[in-house]
């Protein structure tokens, strides 16, 4: 079966990662800005068209290296993060000019492993960047390598922004590299290897073809792109990898220049949705009654008002079972309170809920996007 690449202006909420060596010349030990200057009209021609646009940007060690003076190759851990912690100040300026001079805000998120990895913390990153869009700001994405250490953090930024993606329920994920997609073979050192345009499905043989873990061409990344498109296809986001190196890439994308698609059957919505109906360990319930239960079927969030007892001691991020005022099990979600703060607020409207807990909180006990309801 042939498929046929989507079209990049169909998407609504796109998270584009740009590589080191795209925005930062060796040579030179400095940022590329005439090539990022092109990349911010891409990105201002996309959000112009109404899409959230989030960027997962490295090259906070290589700015910060140059800025030091640190040599080239391995950096041990403490230089690293030193490279990090100057590079980072350097990158953020970069991308809130380039974005600035084309009226777009900009706004730094730093995350570690564990903020995409650990529901909590996954929550309030999910929500950060959420209301960021909500404001029609752009958010600059980069690993935390002032504090990740070797044994707990990504190491690359492919695997990251797939996560990100799934984080932030986008269609799409644009992975700029220096190679133009996906090939049966490591073209570098095979004649015959062929280019594939779209890939429906990430199959072993697929995988295959990335390379394995200790050959040259994963270390050139492509395993990790293959990681990344699982990743991101599982959560609902279409992929592309395209080459990176010429100037104002993903117009050439739009134009249908050779890269390499990565096909989901799924969207965010049903793929988040089965993964809080089947994946998660539930910790808890919440008995609603029967107005609450009318109106979820019809779309709503989980209110206070409408929780007539709660079990479980679950945390905030925690799933936590529905149940009807019979009993039965209507669907999961994903809590927004503690246990001891939702018992507090249990039959209570909204609006008292500041003054309950003393801070205000989310409106909703389980919001309806966290929610998965039986035959969803």
């Amino acid at each position: 079966m042939t498929y046929r690449a989507p079209d990049i202006a169909s998407f609504r909420r796109i998270v584009v990662k740009v590589g080191s060596s795209l925005l930062v010349d060796p040579k030179e030990a400095a940022a590329k800005r005439s090539w990022l200057t092109r990349l911010a009209d891409d990105i201002a021609t996309l959000h112009r068209g109404g899409a959230d646009i989030l960027v997962v940007s490295s090259g906070a060690v290589a700015l910060g290296r140059s800025v030091l003076g640190f040599p080239n190759g391995a950096l041990p851990l403490e230089d690293s993060q030193a490279a990090a912690a100057i590079g980072q100040i350097a990158l953020a300026r970069l991308w809130a000019e380039a974005l600035h001079e084309r009226g777009l805000i900009a706004g730094q998120v730093l995350v570690t492993f564990g903020d995409t990895e650990e529901r909590r913390r996954y929550l309030y990153a999910r929500e950060c960047l959420n209301r960021l869009m909500s404001l029609r700001a752009v958010p600059v994405i980069n690993e935390n390598d002032t504090v990740a250490t070797a044994e707990i953090r990504y190491g690359d930024n492919d695997r990251l922004a797939a996560r990100v993606a799934t984080m932030a329920s986008a269609d799409l994920l644009v992975l700029l590299s220096d190679v133009d997609g996906l090939y049966t073979a490591p073209p570098a050192s095979d004649p015959s290897a062929r280019h594939i345009p779209v890939v429906a499905r990430v199959t072993a043989e697929i995988e295959a073809m990335a390379g394995g873990a200790a050959s040259q061409y994963s270390r050139g990344g492509m395993r990790t792109k293959i990681e990344a498109a699982k990743i991101a296809t599982t959560g609902g986001a279409h992929m592309v990898i395209a080459d990176g190196r010429a100037e104002a890439p993903i117009e050439r994308i739009a134009k249908g220049e050779r890269c390499t698609w990565f096909l989901t059957p799924s969207n965010p919505v049903t793929a988040r949705k089965k993964w809080i109906a089947g994946s998660l360990e539930p910790k808890g319930a919440a008995h609603i009654d029967e107005g609450a239960a009318r109106a979820l079927l019809a779309g709503a969030s989980l209110l206070p008002a409408g929780v007539t007892r709660l079990e479980g001691g679950f945390a905030r991020g925690d799933c936590i079972v529905i149940r009807d005022h019979r009993g039965g099990e209507i669907g999961r979600g994903l809590v927004t309170y503690d246990a001891l703060d939702a018992a507090k607020i249990v039959g209570r409207s909204t609006r008292d809920i500041e003054a309950i807990l003393g801070f205000k909180g989310p409106d909703e006990i389980i919001h309806r996007d966290d929610m998965a309801l039986a035959g969803e």
